[in-house]
């Protein structure tokens, strides 16, 4: 047994608060971190509209498994963890609104649980301050009832991570083990290449250790998850390798990129940055992240100092695995991708702000935490804001395309149809109508086939108004839409 175990132990018995395998771990614990979680669900239904509708990507997921539309193209880096986690409601309803409440709970449910794989290896209040940190800010309340898969894999970190900890510390802990292969199963199934950068510390210590059994699960649950996702590869896409490159095409091609100041631009509320050529936002916007590398090395220094530094190295080491390929590898930014780093970062972070406002003896400093609560207050206030903005502008985008969708049927262009071009995706989900293009990341199909369709169904060509349409398309008719325009194919007949 380690010393960093012998340490956890002593303390955790002199507290009274837990042993290392939980088993003492009180009601009262659990209803705290079940009350952050709760607290959770609710700020989404309150402050994320359940009546927004579905945005690209999650057309492309929710489509897999719904009534509303066709499927949408499914591209190479996308993996089928998000469209099973959507059937239970989206295959029997199109009802926006109760796949958002349904998400919502299940999120809060999910935070619940990956908070709670931590017990023993922190004190009750610590894990509940890193929830509350984590779920207040206005990328995980905005994506928390939405069909995407960030947040998923955050939650599956914690679970993995904490378990692991857990696990390594108690070679008898039969369900830390567990824990370890049902996070790593949940981190693959939504997207297996970030459960690979996230585990990678894990995958080095477990066999360093000698810890076997805890290798295999870590490896069972990584080869569980990716397995469907390997498989359509090769049915798909030609292959694994292939897949791969064509997922790091659709990327923009992986290899060195700093995006690290398009990641500070996208805080402001960009829900994809890409090409990200916005001016920075005021620095209070991103202060938090900027605050949150210096606060977490000295909750890494609390650690090194106490005898327990693994539960807080461990972590650090996987939020930053986690964050370096969308730091360093890829050309644009998107503030979720980073959501699993926040989310492993958050309980060190909690840690030291508590080593902060409270004394080795339990009694608060009242300067400290005066200013730490101002400070925190501030940082609310402004992820508020920038929630609020980002969801009046995403319900409006999305009431735009439902509104070019109800004149398109109008227009006669009904299921079964099919659409080309600017946004077709998202307009043709509206629509119930198919998509498809002819280049570019999402191309499935050809000119030819297009103009063989429009023999058969209502075909319509999107632009941007103004732009020059595709070339089969130069003789259609002419219509406005919301922010597009349309040239509609004339019916067979008409010729």
């Amino acid at each position: 047994m380690t010393l960093d175990t012998n340490a956890m132990l002593v303390a955790m018995r002199r507290r009274g608060e837990a042993t290392v395998t939980g088993r003492s771990w009180r009601s009262r614990d659990d209803g705290l971190l079940a009350a952050v979680a709760g607290l959770y669900v609710l700020a989404q239904l309150v402050l994320v509209s359940p009546a927004m509708g579905l945005g690209w990507d999650e057309v492309v997921y929710v489509s897999q498994v719904g009534t509303e539309s066709p499927a949408a193209f499914f591209s190479a880096p996308r993996a089928r963890g998000v469209s099973l986690l959507a059937a239970p409601v989206a295959s029997w309803s199109s009802s926006t609104e109760l796949l958002r409440v349904y998400l919502a709970v299940l999120s809060g449910l999910g935070l619940y649980l990956g908070l709670r794989a931590w017990r023993g290896l922190f004190p009750a209040r610590v894990l509940a301050g890193a929830g509350a940190l984590y779920a207040s800010l206005w990328l995980t309340l905005f994506y928390g009832p939405q069909a995407m898969p960030n947040h998923w894999v955050a939650i599956g970190a914690l679970l993995c991570v904490g378990c692991f900890l857990r696990a390594r510390a108690d070679r008898s802990d039969r369900r830390a083990l567990w824990g370890v292969l049902a996070g790593a199963v949940l981190m693959a199934w939504m997207r297996p290449t970030d459960a690979v950068w996230v585990t990678l510390p894990l995958l080095v210590l477990a066999p360093a250790v000698r810890h076997w059994r805890l290798a295999a699960a870590l490896v069972a649950g990584l080869v569980a998850g990716a397995v469907e996702w390997v498989i359509e590869a090769y049915l798909s896409y030609g292959g694994l390798g292939e897949r791969l490159a064509e997922a790091s095409r659709i990327q923009g091609g992986l290899g060195w990129n700093f995006a690290v100041d398009d990641q500070l631009r996208s805080l402001a509320g960009r829900s994809l940055c890409r090409p990200c050529t916005v001016p920075m936002p005021n620095p209070v916007v991103f202060a938090w992240v900027l605050a949150l590398p210096l606060i977490a090395a000295l909750g890494l220094a609390i650690a090194v100092r106490a005898g327990r530094t693994a539960r807080t190295l461990v972590p650090l080491a996987c939020a930053t695995t986690a964050a370096l390929p969308y730091l360093f590898m890829i050309g644009y930014a998107a503030p979720r991708f980073l959501l699993p780093a926040y989310a492993l970062a958050a309980i060190p972070v909690a840690d030291a702000l508590r080593h902060l406002v409270t004394t080795p003896q339990g009694r608060w400093r009242p300067l400290t935490a005066a200013l730490i609560a101002l400070g925190l207050a501030g940082h609310l206030a402004v992820q508020y804001v920038i929630l609020d903005r980002t969801t009046d502008r995403t319900v409006a985008a999305r009431q735009a395309w439902a509104r070019s969708a109800a004149e398109l049927h109008r227009l006669g262009v009904r299921p079964p149809c099919l659409l080309t071009g600017r946004q077709s995706i998202p307009v043709a989900y509206y629509t119930g109508c198919s998509s498809g293009a002819t280049s570019g990341n999402n191309a499935n199909t050809t000119t030819a086939e297009i103009l063989r369709t429009a023999d058969r169904i209502p075909v319509a060509a999107l632009s941007a108004p103004g732009a020059t349409p595709p070339r089969y398309a130069r003789g259609w008719d002419l219509h406005r839409l919301d922010g597009l325009q349309a040239r509609i194919a004339p019916a067979a007949g008409e010729r």
